[in-house]
């Protein structure tokens, strides 16, 4: 493969940043620019002080350490060389330009990853994890991406895979000594034992799922409420800043307000909505359809009630429009006088927590915070040797597996011909080989390292 170079670090003002080189002519590329040691005769994994001159001029264009990377032990397997220079717009382009000078390709988006993964020192659901981690909001998200990074999913796929491998070959064994009487009915029994332990780990991978997506992607979270019951006091009171515009005058939100927010290591997507009623104000209108938008793509709901002020037909509106969905239902305004009926509240909610709230005195959130987790993790995490499927990608893959398991099952018990059961069986087998790459096209491959930043 040729050399490849990219800007590793964000754009912008800083202490450092880094243009990363990779493949068989890095080092030698680099050493063509640094005044310094000469980095084809340093130790691999040293770093060395010196200056990025212009080969054309000899004038130094930046005072710089040089990190020198050789093959196999590096990020891509191939040799890395990484310049650390100031952080800055003009200086570090001025030095890729210079790489790229010496006839060094720019990276495309994810090629470093990419690289690794063809050169086989992680797989495709480890070269994923490395995006979720950049893109982890809590702690417990880039956690879960750690864990897949250190290829505890991989291990775990692997050994589902080694299982069927070894069952298709007892089958074969099987198969192939048919004097005895028995065999037939050896063979159906093997398959229905192995396939229901497959079935079993599966269902464990897949009851993480619904967790693991809410840490990777946020929990989409809408905010909603009549005009003027303190949904965006709400918004801010969780995000801890002042977002959004609080008046007192009602309509004040006009569109749609969205912030991410940690809570209790739950990543919400919080949208604060415009308040939903009916308005002859165009504008106010075309946010209020927006709200209705934003309600029917929400995973949880945050329904905003005005303790001072009795319940109206729009609240009841909105208590319909969010049946069975998951939802919290916030009294808010408990420092003013009480008109609100709470037993007919009650009643509405049905099963919904109740939570009772005066942003303006900042009462309640606590509570708030606590029925959001409780609602999702039932209060903490599973403990840390579990293995979450957060990847959209993955659990796709996985309920496709479990499907094709399913047929095998139904298979056996129909007694259905060994060589038919055997195609389900290599189809599951397929399918989890997706999920680390051994058995995936190369047109995904391309789309899924599109999305990585480039320089990664």
């Amino acid at each position: 493969m040729d050399t490849i170079a990219a800007i590793s670090t964000p754009m912008g003002e800083g202490a450092i940043a880094i243009v990363r080189i990779s493949g068989s002519d890095a080092i030698k590329t680099a050493n063509r620019i640094f005044k310094g040691k000469n980095l084809e005769e340093v130790e691999s994994h040293t770093i060395h002080y010196g200056f990025i001159i212009d080969p054309e001029t000899n004038e130094k264009v930046e005072e710089v350490m040089v990190s020198v990377l050789k093959a196999p032990k590096t990020f891509t397997r191939e040799d890395v060389v990484e310049i650390n220079c100031h952080g800055g717009l003009v200086s570090v382009n001025r030095v890729l330009e210079l790489v790229l000078n010496e006839g060094v390709r720019l990276a495309e988006p994810g090629e470093f990853t990419k690289r690794a993964f063809l050169n086989g020192r992680i797989d495709l659901s480890q070269a994923e994890a490395v995006m979720d981690l950049i893109r982890a909001k809590t702690d417990r998200a880039m956690k879960v991406a750690m864990g897949q990074m250190e290829g505890r999913l991989s291990k775990l796929i692997r050994n589902l895979r080694q299982t069927i491998l070894e069952t298709l070959a007892h089958v074969e064994v099987n198969i192939d000594y048919p004097e005895y009487d028995d065999v037939e009915e050896m063979t159906h029994q093997l398959l229905l034992e192995k396939a229901s332990e497959i079935k079993t780990e599966i269902e464990k991978l897949l009851a993480t799922s619904k967790q693991g997506k809410i840490l990777r992607d946020g929990l989409s979270t809408a905010i909603i409420g009549r005009p003027n019951v303190g949904k965006s006091s709400l918004l801010n009171s969780l995000v801890h800043e002042n977002k959004a515009i609080v008046t007192d005058i009602p309509g004040t939100t006009r569109d749609v307000i969205e912030e991410y927010v940690n809570v209790r290591g739950v990543p919400l997507r919080l949208v604060d909505t415009a308040g939903i009623r009916e308005t002859e104000d165009i504008v106010e209108r075309i946010g209020v359809e927006r709200s209705r938008k934003v309600l029917k793509e929400a995973d949880l709901i945050l329904l905003v009630l005005n303790n001072a002020e009795p319940l109206t037909d729009e609240d009841r509106k909105l208590f319909e429009a969010v049946s069975g969905m998951d939802v919290i239902v916030i009294v808010n305004k408990i420092d003013l006088e009480n008109r609100l009926n709470l037993d007919e509240v009650k009643q509405l909610a049905k099963d919904y927590p109740i939570i009772s709230t005066s942003l303006k005195e900042e009462k309640g959130i606590d509570e708030l915070e606590e029925a959001i987790s409780s609602l999702f993790f039932k209060g903490k995490l599973e403990g840390g040797d579990i293995t979450y499927v957060s990847n959209t990608r993955h659990i796709a893959l996985l309920n496709q597996a479990k499907k094709a398991i399913d047929d095998v099952i139904q298979a056996v018990h129909s007694d259905v011909p060994i060589d038919l059961i055997q195609i389900d069986l290599t189809r599951v087998w397929e399918i989890l080989g997706e999920i680390i790459g051994d058995t995936v096209h190369e047109s995904l491959i391309n789309q899924l390292f599109s999305q990585f930043c480039l320089g990664k």
